[in-house]
């Protein structure tokens, strides 16, 4: 089974053909804009094509998280474009979103899959080696590769993975990967040539002029 259909099976997706990749152009939005700045974002990522949209929320205020939650699955709603909530197990539940990634100081893997059941995606991040071999364990769907490359949106980077380390984990690693950190027009081919699953952007669609070119842009350099 390809790690891209292993993902498909594991989780029901409205209007999701099965040979669909969910991964190709991942969205993670930034915590910095506000409301209307964000529906805007996700707005024009969908309409130029963005395949998944991971909603961030690192001040810790739960309330704006749930709100901000619920704005971008209203916008999702009937694109068959998951929606994953970041780091927080009670508001993916809360949102009913379609999944959740958990950093390495998070909620264990283990315990969020009890939690959100066997139909929701379940991501993690990976920051090391070491890290990518306990994976293979655990009961995830994806992973996500952190840094590739050293980026102001993420101040305590453990590891620059860059392009040769990149290649590597896909080689050993049984999950779909989706490369993030410092990833932008100018280094994405090199990243495409690794054969990653997929890709996650935060600055490169959510500061562009127009977020929907954009990504129209990126998914035509994607291929």
């Amino acid at each position: 089974m390809s790690r891209i259909r292993r993902t498909i099976n594991a989780i029901k997706l409205p209007n999701v053909e099965s040979e669909m990749n969910p991964y190709r152009l991942y969205l993670v939005t930034d915590d910095q804009q506000d409301l209307e700045t964000l529906k805007a974002v996700v707005t024009g990522a969908v309409a130029g094509g963005v395949t998944m949209v991971q909603v961030r929320e690192k001040h810790g205020d739960v309330h704006a998280f749930i709100e901000r939650a619920f704005a971008v699955k209203a916008i999702l709603q009937g694109t068959g474009v998951p929606l994953i909530i970041n780091d927080r197990v009670d508001v993916a539940l809360a949102v009913d979103a379609d999944g959740v990634h958990l950093g390495q100081s998070d909620m264990p893997a283990d315990t969020a899959r009890r939690l959100i059941g066997k139909d929701k995606l379940l991501g993690l991040s990976i920051e090391n080696e070491q890290q990518l071999i306990d994976a293979e364990s655990l009961p995830i769907d994806y992973v996500g590769l952190s840094a590739i490359f050293a980026t102001p949106t993420k101040s305590n980077t453990k590891k620059e993975w860059g392009i040769e380390g990149l290649r590597n984990a896909v080689a050993k690693c049984s999950f779909p990967i989706v490369a993030i950190g410092g990833i932008n027009a100018s280094n994405l081919d090199a990243i495409v040539g690794t054969n990653v699953d997929g890709v996650a952007l935060v600055s490169a669609i959510c500061h562009a002029p127009s977020p929907k070119q954009a990504t129209i842009d990126l998914l035509k350099q994607i291929g």
